[in-house]
């Protein structure tokens, strides 16, 4: 999974696993105060919570949402991560795409199996993930990141959940001067300045490609969706923002959460048409 390069893995990286727990797993612990943690399984392993510590040993082989009693009889239950769990909790270097926005980049920009996906900006690998589940075993991504701390950061991140992925090739290529990989389908970047990217999209999407872009200000929007229209190439230029908010609800009590994820960045989305000319309706 190193730049240019591709491992070996099994489906179930990509589809999600059931059964027994594994040695070489990760597993989320879910304490009684809500509290979630992750750990890697290992033969001998133990891991340390502020309600005690749990070996390893007592999990490995059991079925996931078991509970398990710390040192200090705290009850524990282990689960594997989904992946917006996963995302939440997994260790950073560049600030993660938020799960409520990776779910909505992901659908409306229509990743299926088999489709051939460049991103940029891997950052910590949490969109990469989401689109390699996405694109399936048949698909392929190519994720560019030029900085080698995210890169590491999200190599680790990669492996420890899906192990070697076979469809991601990894780059330290910079796309604001082009993009190697063509023809593509779908196009993700998480850029300072995706503006700068429309020509090199416009050469590498197929027709009907779509353009996925995500910033976290509204002048970056504005001028990104500006350069889509002008570059003659592309319509259906949408604009949006996921709000998510939680519900308390326990008995009679029922209101919104005090707390909420609000604006955290702006998607936009746009089709590449055939030739270069765009319709009036963009």
């Amino acid at each position: 999974m190193g730049p240019g390069a591709r491992g070996a893995a099994g489906d179930h990286h990509l589809t999600g696993r059931a059964g027994p727990l594994e040695a070489g797993e990760v597993v989320l612990f879910l304490d009684r105060r809500g509290r979630r943690y992750l750990a890697t399984l290992a033969a001998g392993g133990v891991h340390d919570l502020r309600g005690g510590k749990i070996p390893h040993d007592v999990i490995i082989g059991r079925e996931e949402g078991i509970a398990v009693e710390s040192s200090r009889g705290e009850r524990v239950r282990v689960f594997r991560p989904t992946l917006a769990e996963f995302v939440l909790e997994m260790p950073r270097g560049a600030q993660v795409i938020y799960p409520k926005d990776l779910a909505m980049m992901v659908l409306w920009g229509d990743v299926y199996p088999g489709a051939t996906v460049v991103e940029a900006g891997t950052g910590s690998g949490a969109l990469t993930m989401a689109l390699l589940r996405a694109a399936g075993s048949t698909g392929r991504v190519f994720s560019y990141e030029i900085r080698d701390d995210f890169a590491r950061q999200a190599r680790r991140n990669l492996t420890r959940l899906m192990g070697e992925a076979e469809t991601l090739t990894l780059r330290g290529h910079d796309i604001y001067d082009g993009i190697p990989d063509v023809p593509i389908d779908r196009l993700f970047l998480d850029l300072p300045e995706p503006w700068r990217v429309v020509p090199h999209a416009a050469e590498a999407l197929r027709p009907g490609g779509m353009w996925v872009s995500y910033v976290p200000t509204v002048p970056q929007a504005a001028q990104t969706v500006e350069t889509l229209r002008a570059a003659g190439a592309f319509v259906m230029i949408d604009t949006f923002e996921t709000l998510l908010r939680p519900w308390n609800i326990e008995g009679l009590s029922v209101r919104p959460a005090h707390r909420m994820v609000a604006h955290t960045g702006l998607i936009t989305m746009a089709r590449r048409v055939a030739g270069t000319q765009a319709a009036e309706h963009s």
